[in-house]
């Protein structure tokens, strides 16, 4: 008997893809069970899109023509299929109260049940399942093709003290109270689980840890899809607590395990019902921080592996939001700096066919011969055509009209920002022009600080380096030009500058970048506080500079495009702040 897992990838909302994807599968007539993600009827996250009539009214129209269709179909007494969707009931007004997140059997000859209910409901970070959804109370186990399976969905495999049930523990003394001295034959769990660097390790310990206390082989489907900022890698596995077979990383595959009793016996894995602290879901929430570095904690640097997989994952997410919207050509305003050229180099690594990219130089009379250079080199190396487009003389006839009409001159930060707005407007006038989608080039470090222009430096569709500090830029860019060598070491040897000023440097305004994302670190989080910092070392002026700066640019960062998560911290969507907060 197969487990098959299917590792879908759909548009939320694309009922006529979903629903015709989903009947292809029984037409196959697989043999075994088959298993679907969490809402892969609708597809996840929907947000308040699972209160809109519209979207309602569709839903439940393709799912009760495939209930039709279920029926009229002949039985399959050798097929479990077991798929995530949305259960409604409504009041007397008409309005969806409550709405369950359910997993659904679809019975050929019979038509769709319901048989289980998630449980726990995240309610931090990027979630926010409580705002829309009604929980579970019990535990399920079902008895299909002579196993006894109990089920869960995503966020009931973990545990935390936030909550006030375990839907785990509630499975385990439902398999005890029910199976009278046998063990559960297999554990299912239907996911829609967010992807972060590490992220992956964590669930397959999490999973090892279930396997182990159950005896029985743990089953995880994982959707695969890019939702704005947010991205689902796949990588479902089974698991027998000892031994994992694994599907792929962000791309759609369907993964089939014969199922072997014998094979599952583990004597010499006593069982426990010990859980690790460090497989709560609180504990995926963590200070990046090296904190043996001497004299002051670093970040923790990235393997080649993983400077591998976020690569990957960048590549991933911006071909999903660039699909989904609907572009195929690409645009990126190069200033010489290391975080253009890297998203530049990124963009590139990610094109498909059909795809197009261009580059835009934009010098001011700041803009240095070196930073000329880098971008030529660079979109030599790449093949790609690069357009210069000085602002000399619209930036000098800018300052001339605001002297003439309002009487005195741009001067200081004014007359620097001016600069990166008359890029901005250039850019998007570009890309009207052209139909192309401009990508961000702002990283975590200057965001969170607010060195960048509103509306200038920070304009952009997607950004590809708004999860990333300065110095995990810098990590990947040596990564990259020691793999490939098309970007040229000159961006990484040279002292990073906005050149909107005679001789300016970042560290006039920063501290040294490896100083700064270690203390911005610790704020973002949300594990330090001023004091605590400065007990690790820091000095008590540079840690109030550096909170200062990150408590004034709330406004900033509330305005800015969607940033792909390749964090635990969501820094995006999951991230709220009050602007007009005190202190």
């Amino acid at each position: 008997m197969q487990i098959i897992l299917h590792q879908s990838q759909h548009q939320i909302g694309d009922f006529e893809q979903i629903f015709q994807d989903l009947k292809l599968s029984i037409k196959n007539r697989p043999q075994g069970i088959v298993i679907f993600p969490e809402l892969y009827l609708t597809g996840y996250p929907l947000q308040d899109l699972v209160l809109q009539k519209e979207f309602i009214s569709r839903y439940l129209e393709y799912l009760q023509e495939f209930d039709r269709w279920l029926k009229s179909l002949e039985e399959m007494p050798k097929t479990c299929f077991l798929v995530g969707g949305l259960e409604y009931e409504f009041d007397e007004q008409g309005l969806p109260l409550p709405v369950k997140n359910v997993i659904f059997e679809c019975i050929p000859g019979q038509g769709i049940k319901s048989i289980y209910t998630k449980c726990l409901l995240p309610n931090y970070d990027i979630f926010d399942e409580e705002k829309y959804f009604s929980p579970g109370k019990e535990a399920q186990i079902i008895q299909r093709l002579g196993l006894d399976i109990g089920l869960l969905i995503c966020e009931d495999m973990w545990f935390s003290s936030t909550h006030t049930i375990d839907p785990v523990d509630l499975l385990y003394q439902k398999s005890k109270d029910e199976l009278k001295g046998k063990h559960l034959d297999l554990i299912i769990n239907l996911s829609a689980s967010p992807y972060f660097l590490g992220k992956h390790e964590k669930r397959l310990e999490r999973a090892n840890e279930i396997s182990r206390l159950f005896n029985a082989p743990f089953a995880y489907v994982n959707q695969v899809s890019g939702e704005d900022e947010i991205l689902f890698d796949g990588q479902s596995f089974i698991t027998n607590g000892q031994k994992i077979w694994q599907a792929k990383r962000f791309e759609e595959d369907i993964f089939s395990w014969p199922y072997l009793a014998n094979d599952l016996e583990s004597p010499s894995l006593p069982l426990s019902r010990e859980k690790k602290v460090e497989n709560s879901w609180e504990n995926l929430f963590k200070a990046d921080l090296n904190l043996k570095e001497k004299p002051l904690p670093k970040l923790l640097s990235w393997s080649e592996e993983q400077c591998e997989e976020v690569i990957e994952a960048l590549a991933f997410g911006l071909q999903e939001y660039a699909g989904k919207c609907g572009f195929k050509k690409f645009t990126v305003a190069l200033s010489g700096g290391i975080d253009s050229g890297l998203v530049l180099l990124l963009t590139k690594m990610a094109l498909q066919p059909g795809q197009e990219l261009e580059a835009i130089y934009m010098p001011s009379q700041y803009s240095s011969a070196l930073s000329t250079e880098l971008s030529e080199l660079l979109c030599h190396n790449l093949n790609i055509p690069l357009i210069h487009f000085p602002i000399k003389f619209l930036h000098s006839a800018v300052n001339q009209e605001f002297t003439r009409n309002l009487g005195a001159p741009l001067e200081g930060l004014a007359n620097e920002n001016i600069q990166s707005r008359l890029r901005g407007s250039l850019l998007y006038a570009l890309s009207n022009q052209k139909g192309s989608m401009v990508i961000n080039t702002s990283n975590k470090s200057e965001l969170a600080v607010g060195y960048s222009t509103l509306y200038g430096d920070s304009v952009g569709a997607i950004s590809l380096l708004g999860d990333l500090y300065k110095s995990q830029v810098y990590d990947l860019a040596q990564f990259l030009h020691h793999r490939d060598g098309l970007l040229p070491l000159g961006y990484i040897e040279r002292p990073p500058s906005a050149e909107l000023r005679e001789n300016q440097e970042d560290t006039q305004s920063l501290p040294p970048y490896e100083r700064l994302d270690a203390i911005l670190e610790g704020f973002l989080s949300y594990r330090h506080d001023q004091k605590s910092l400065q007990g690790l070392g820091f000095s008590a002026s540079e840690v109030k500079k550096v909170y200062d700066l990150y408590r004034k640019s709330e406004y900033k960062r509330n305005q800015f495009c969607p940033i792909i998560k390749v964090k635990a911290k969501s820094f995006g969507f999951g991230y709220r702040i009050p602007i007009t907060k005190k202190g």
